[in-house]
């Protein structure tokens, strides 16, 4: 697959989602499980289906985002031809930066049109999962289709502002694609997860038929209204995923991670790969007690962590009691403190003896930097 296919990774497109965590960065460097950023899933899953070029749609706020990237080397994509290549936010025709997919897409037809690779994978960094591109891609083949877009099945009320839907018939064929639909708690729904498969010179075609007739949505105005003309497919997934799409459901999916099955799902078989860093082992005093929390290297721990996660370099004072919490790079958290529920950003201080509670519903956040 390694020459079949360039990536494309969206960046910026759900940031109004999580604003708490988006305020100085991409939803794709948002920091997740410990050691992760949100867009190494999406990156390794290109990675392990042998794609080799892979260009990252930017936008605003994405100096973290080249930080953790770098060269490309931590995902073996630091190459003369190809590798991880930065995208502007606006194409040679304008200085005015994208306010949707479709525009984003006009945009990156420079680099489109320089690649040789039969398809195109598209991905946003909003959902967590390890999905086998390869098998879409050939799924994709099998089935002649313009478009393939993989879907995970979900039940209940979908409580998020814009999600996309569909019925397929039993070759796969979808048959009506429908826009942020009413869902009830009994119901079932297949929701496209934002990962697509689409060939390369069909998907300028469609580019260069939404300027000439002034389309502006890609959603509305090519899959919802084209679904009979275009063959669209659906391919399901089956595996564990995790979409975040709010702040409640960044704590609710970062706490799954404390489950062994889930880890094992996510993290088992094929690797997800990250940015590097050569920190210390996390040091355990005398007065420290941890029970079922996940802590990465050069944390420092005197109190009690229960059922956290800890990301690189925190330390916790002695006496302190922390529960059901995330707390990111950097943080220190000083003596006979109690969190419970607590989401920290890098870098926060919270001094001694502060009581901060929260709930799995509204888990109480601390900006970056910020001192309690």
């Amino acid at each position: 697959m390694a020459h079949s296919a360039v990536g494309v990774i969206f960046s910026n497109i759900h940031d109004e989602n999580i604003p708490e965590l988006s305020r100085h960065r991409t939803m794709a460097s948002i920091p997740y499980g410990g050691r992760y950023r949100l867009i190494d899933f999406a990156l390794s899953n290109m990675v392990n289906a042998g794609i080799t070029t892979v260009g990252v749609v930017t936008k605003y706020n994405y100096q973290s985002l080249l930080d953790h990237l770098g060269s490309g080397k931590d995902w073996d994509l630091a190459r003369k031809d190809g590798g991880i290549i930065l995208l502007p936010p606006y194409s040679d025709e304008t200085d005015t930066p994208y306010s949707n997919r479709l525009e984003a897409l006009k945009g990156i037809t420079g680099f489109l049109n320089h690649r040789n690779e039969e398809y195109v994978v598209i991905s946003d960094c909003d959902g967590i999962a390890h999905i086998d591109l390869a098998d879409i891609i050939a799924y994709h083949e099998a089935k002649g289709a313009d478009i393939t877009m993989a879907y995970h099945e979900e039940a209940g009320k979908i409580e998020q502002s814009y999600f996309l839907t569909f019925a397929a018939n039993e070759d796969g064929r979808i048959e009506e694609v429908q826009i942020s639909p009413k869902t009830t708690a009994t119901s079932k729904s297949n929701v496209y997860i934002n990962i697509m498969v689409i060939n390369r010179e069909f998907l300028l075609n469609i580019i260069q038929d939404a300027v000439t007739r002034g389309l502006t949505s890609f959603g509305k105005d090519i899959l919802t209204k084209q679904v009979d003309a275009l063959k669209l497919y659906a391919y399901r997934f089956g595996g564990y995923y995790a979409g975040i799409n709010s702040i409640q459901k960044y704590y609710q999916h970062s706490m799954e991670l404390l489950s062994k099955p889930t880890r094992d799902e996510l993290f088992g078989g094929r690797d997800i790969y990250t940015k590097v860093r050569d920190s210390a082992p996390s040091k355990y005093t005398d007065s420290a007690i941890v029970k079922n929390s996940l802590i990465s290297d050069g944390c420092v721990i005197e109190g009690t962590v229960e059922n956290c996660i800890l990301f690189r370099g925190v330390k916790i004072g002695k006496g302190s009691v922390i529960k059901n919490s995330i707390i990111m790079q950097d943080s220190v958290i000083g003596s006979g403190v109690e969190l419970d529920s607590v989401i920290t950003d890098k870098n926060v201080v919270i001094r001694d003896r502060r009581h901060l509670v929260g709930c799995a519903e509204l888990p109480f956040f601390i900006g970056k930097g910020r001192m309690i």
